[in-house]
């Protein structure tokens, strides 16, 4: 059984580990994990990249010896569903019985301008490139377009790291929008305590060589970091699988494509349907989906009818520069309930639940039966 995950992020690293630990002593399964960089990524510290801030170098290969999880280094050029098989940009293939696309999302870069002036926080090449731009700013103008808690931890970081900068904070609704008023009021604050000047309803309709053009006026602009919206990372619509609005492949609640059973879908990389809509991508919701997923295929594997996944959130989490921080507690629906925790308090939740998984990486391989992951969403059952 030739099993293939593609991409090394939070969902790749659970869903490749998971399966090993549950087919340890399956000498027939093969399970061969594949990224474009041997570096494992923390994508939720990426804004503080951004502002200048040193990450710990996480080795992937390293973290592989002794799991049977084979690792392939390599940049996914093309997925032929019919085919089974997957195509790297150097040329060579890989042919899969099961695959696992945890491919990720990037930003939505399709506004005009943003590919050639804009940076992102796609990789850590992307985010340190900026921080070196960054760097050089004696003095000068830092534009973040885009409100999400993205767009507020960045603008906050580089505030808080660079006080001789202006940082202005491009957003079309209200910073954080997605959380209640208590917590949206707190934002604010905290924002324009750190100097942040917030323009609402600024809808940024291109992007130049020295500043945005927003639909009636000009922002100038030493440098622009684009954090609106994404879109899933992978080349799924071009493989042939049926895929969403964002080019999310769609799935039942198995987490399996619906146009291509034999493959699993985790992360942003997936549509997953459940009663109150459609999972929205956050690191926890990305581990809790690849942890289901291993757990369907190694019990496909031994020859059991793959389990629907029940998922509910708990809280959403922003940063606010090093110690301060909003969690707005939810429903799971993910709609904003009536409790947060605000400033320090805050701040250290929201460092337990953003903590490297890298431990628990570690420890995966050795545990072929996870009954319940608590990543950032409500208890999910992942195993019988």
């Amino acid at each position: 059984m030739e099993i293939v995950v593609l991409g090394a992020g939070y969902a790749g690293m659970t869903a490749a580990l998971g399966l090993a630990g549950r087919t340890k002593r399956r000498d027939d399964v093969r399970i061969r994990l594949v990224n474009a960089d041997e570096r494992f990524v923390e994508r939720v510290r990426l804004h503080q990249v951004a502002s200048g801030q040193k990450l710990t170098h996480l080795h992937i290969p390293d973290r592989m010896m002794g799991t049977r999880v084979e690792f392939v280094r390599g940049w996914v050029s093309g997925v032929d569903a019919d085919a089974r098989s997957v195509r790297l940009a150097d040329g060579g293939t890989l042919s899969y019985d099961r695959l696992v696309v945890a491919l990720g999302a990037v930003t939505d870069t399709r506004v005009p301008g943003v590919q050639e002036h804009a940076y992102t926080l796609d990789s850590m090449q992307s985010s340190t490139a900026f921080a070196r731009q960054l760097a050089t700013l004696g003095t000068g103008t830092v534009v973040v377009v885009g409100g999400g808690l993205t767009g507020v931890e960045s603008a906050s970081e580089i505030a808080q790291q660079h006080p001789q900068l202006r940082v202005v904070l491009a957003t079309r609704g209200e910073p954080a929008a997605m959380m209640g008023p208590r917590a949206r009021a707190y934002v604010r604050t905290a924002l324009e305590r750190l100097g942040v000047e917030i323009r609402v309803e600024a809808e940024v309709v291109k992007v130049l060589p020295g500043g945005v053009a927003l639909a009636d006026e000009h922002l100038d602009a030493d440098l622009v970091l684009w954090t609106g919206g994404v879109r899933a990372a992978g080349l799924a619509g071009e493989g042939g699988f049926t895929v969403d609005g964002q080019g999310r492949i769609v799935t039942d609640r198995t987490l399996r494509s619906l146009s291509h059973p034999e493959v699993y879908a985790v992360g942003d990389a997936a549509a997953v349907p459940q009663n109150y809509g459609i999972v929205h991508g956050t690191c926890g919701t990305g581990v809790a989906l690849a942890g289901h997923a291993a757990a369907n295929l190694a019990g496909e594997l031994r020859g059991k009818q793959p389990a629907g996944l029940r998922f509910g959130y708990f809280h959403q989490n922003v940063s606010l520069g090093r110690g301060d921080a909003v969690t707005q507690f939810t429903r799971p629906n993910d709609s904003p309930s009536r409790w947060i925790l605000t400033g320090r308090v805050a701040a250290a939740y929201k460092e337990g639940f953003s903590r490297s998984p890298w431990p628990l990486y570690k420890v995966l391989p050795r545990t072929p039966r996870v009954l319940v992951w608590r990543h950032g969403g409500r208890a999910t059952k992942v195993a019988a």
